[in-house]
């Protein structure tokens, strides 16, 4: 076996094991990457829900990411939750200096039930300093609209929010869909690149095991980068590998909310999902 590619995760812990930086790491090892992390916050949660979070110091989160920096090659980093705006400005500030190549922002600053994780100087701090840094931008379309200013629900409204944000500076921007409620069976993302709009679409999957599907969307496609994949065809694969993962988990029962999904396809074969549409 060749040395294995090196991905970096920069977010926060989950101690139910289904997002952020353990479903980070799980993502990376399905794709037979090294793993390395630098922990922003500390959750107390479960597949019901938040109980408590402990923010890293601002300090010590930079002193995580350089120290793995300064030993491995590292092909790709994907960002998650930031916790403050001085991690979200220190996380810039290295991707300003071009030490965080192929960086994925996954811009975790709304909770599922809807409530601001984040307060507005981060928010801000993200779109006037770490969000013009990435290479691929992966807001959900409820954080597309926090970052946009204004409510953002429809496959239309995905599509302007992505090109708004484009604007910042991203290379791509991907506007994950989900739970958008109006087309029927399908779960679409629309993606913007070079000027162009693109959907990602898969059959929605009826589960309540979808936690940490945001996390392993960007992750797969961190580690698709850094195995060397364009980013539309990292976003591709990353759609396929969510969708399977989705599928494997249908029947597990694991806590007694939303759980996690299948990320190494103990349930499902590692065929890849064809996307149904596109739209140049």
């Amino acid at each position: 076996m060749t040395t294995p590619a090196v991905a970096l995760t920069i977010a926060g812990s989950d101690s139910s094991g289904g997002a952020g930086v353990q479903a980070d790491l799980r993502t990376f090892s399905a794709h037979g990457l090294h793993c390395a992390s630098a922990f922003a916050a500390l959750t107390a949660q479960n597949t019901v829900g938040v109980q408590g979070i402990h923010t890293v110091p601002v300090d010590f989160v930079r002193a995580q990411v350089i120290s793995v920096l300064d030993d491995f090659d590292v092909r790709a980093v994907k960002t998650g939750m930031l916790a403050t705006a001085d991690i979200v400005r220190c996380v810039a500030e290295l991707a300003a200096e071009r030490r965080l190549p192929n960086l994925v922002v996954d811009p975790v600053i709304v909770a599922s039930t809807g409530a601001r994780l984040l307060d507005r100087d981060a928010e801000a701090a993200y779109v006037e300093d770490l969000v013009p840094r990435a290479r691929v931008l992966t807001p959900n379309r409820i954080e597309a609209g926090v970052l946009c200013g204004r409510e953002v629900r429809t496959v239309a409204e995905m599509a302007a929010a992505a090109g708004e944000l484009a604007q910042l500076g991203p290379e791509v921007v991907v506007v994950k869909g989900g739970d958008a409620c109006d087309e029927g069976d399908q779960s679409i993302d629309v993606v913007v690149i070079d000027g162009t709009t693109h959907e990602l679409c898969a059959p929605r999957v009826a589960t309540g095991n979808d936690h940490g599907t945001g996390c392993s969307f960007a992750a797969a496609t961190a580690a698709r980068l850094a195995l060397g994949d364009d980013p539309l065809a990292a976003l591709h694969h990353a759609k396929s590998y969510v969708h399977r993962g989705l599928v494997g988990a249908v029947t597990w029962g694991l806590g007694a909310g939303h759980g996690p999904i299948d990320h190494f396809g103990w349930n499902t074969g590692t065929e890849p999902l064809q996307p149904t549409r596109e739209k140049p």
